[in-house]
């Protein structure tokens, strides 16, 4: 059997190894390093995949989202809703420009933003909402911009994890995650679904005039050199990168089937047993299906109920297979974050998961000997 890894990089390179090498040769050649030939249409091939008017390109996903929040014009004090479980990241541009961030409790389900909790937390402050489609499922979104068209709320969506996830309206009509808000914002760090081979990222928008502000923003502030009209930052996709994310956007949805069938095999292998809890794609309709688009399986995040997460994670690193426990702290309990609003009734089910979840290996490369030696591997300790 091959050596199991968390995310194999290093095989998904090998499939596209020689059009990876001459793009970057080529680059290399022509000494086009920043805002190149290659990053230019890499956004335009991007923007035909999403369907969306406008992508920006920036040096990473942390600063497509607290440039997104610029371009808005959302001021110190404005109150910016979003989730109590996900990547520090979130949380943390809101906090750098001074606004200020109200935390609040996900589905036990998808792991996605509590509705309920999140119409209880708007209030006259409340400007932005910030769902996050995390681990590659999206957020209701049908919910979502209900409420942000009844409050008057822009809403940013934090699609680091959910690059190519479908969503599914209502009406049965879909959309690519990351385009149905006023803006959206996404990280091509390496490990993601479309990674590249160092720190990216990208903004996405079908507002002109949003569009333009941004573009002024990622460089400067500048649309015409040494004139800054907005305050920008620095924050650029080098040619390098974008070479790479042009390789690998054409199999994008080749990758993502890979995952959704590595996700079925996993869950197939884990049926019946009481202790573990698979996760559920949920077509936004409310219906629970196994082939749902909507989920792309940046992660598969099993919760462990039985109290044994913990010793679960020490067992599968003595036998050598990675893990991943995504997140063990919630952020209201981070100290960077803490706050005296927040209680921790607040947070039921972060509390819960943040006990329990653990996310298993996934990525295009697995392979069937692979998946059985972790599940049996999972089931016969859980069990034991």
């Amino acid at each position: 059997m091959r050596k199991i890894q968390m995310v194999d990089l290093n095989g998904q390179y090998q499939s596209i190894k020689e059009q990876i090498n001459s793009s970057i040769a080529n680059i290399l050649d022509t000494s086009a390093y920043i805002n190149g030939p290659e990053v230019h249409a890499f956004q335009k091939e991007l923007e035909e995949y999403l369907g969306v008017k406008h992508v920006i390109p920036c040096a990473n996903g942390t600063d497509a989202l607290q440039i997104a929040m610029m371009g808005l014009g959302l001021q110190p004090g404005d109150e910016v809703i979003t989730v109590d479980f996900t990547f520090a990241a979130t949380v943390e541009v809101i906090a750098l420009l001074q606004l200020t961030p109200v935390l609040v409790d996900v589905d036990v389900e998808t792991f996605n933003i509590d509705i309920a909790a999140l119409e209880r937390a708007i209030t006259p402050k409340t400007r932005a909402i910030v769902p996050v489609h995390l681990f590659g499922q999206c957020a209701n979104m049908d919910a979502i911009m209900a409420l942000a068209k009844k409050h008057d709320l822009f809403v940013i969506e934090d699609n680091a994890q959910a690059i190519g996830a479908n969503y599914k309206w209502s009406d049965g009509s879909k959309q690519k995650a990351g385009t149905i808000g006023d803006v959206g914002a996404t990280s091509f760090f390496p490990s993601k679904n479309l990674g590249c081979y160092g720190d990216g990222g990208a903004i996405f928008t079908n507002d002109d005039d949003l569009a333009h502000t941004i573009r002024g923003m990622v460089n400067h502030g500048m649309y015409e050199r040494y004139h800054h009209d907005v305050v920008g930052v620095n924050s650029r996709l080098d040619s390098i990168q974008a070479a790479v994310l042009r390789a690998k956007l054409p199999l994008l949805d080749s990758y993502c089937d890979a995952r959704r069938k590595a996700a079925r095999a996993y869950t197939k292998a884990f049926e019946g047993q009481e202790n573990i809890i698979v996760p559920v794609t949920v077509n936004n309709c409310g219906e629970i299906c196994d082939t749902c688009d909507s989920h792309v399986f940046h992660q598969y995040t099993l919760r462990i109920t039985n109290g044994k997460r913990d010793a679960l994670v020490a067992h599968l690193a003595e036998k050598q297979i990675p893990c991943g426990v995504y997140y063990p702290i919630p952020l209201h309990s981070q100290k960077a974050y803490a706050d005296e609003r927040y209680r921790e009734s607040d947070f039921p089910v972060t509390n819960q998961l943040v006990k329990e979840v653990v996310s298993l290996p996934m990525h295009t490369e697995l392979d069937a000997e692979q998946i059985d030696f972790i599940t049996e591997t999972v089931i016969g300790f859980v069990n034991g």
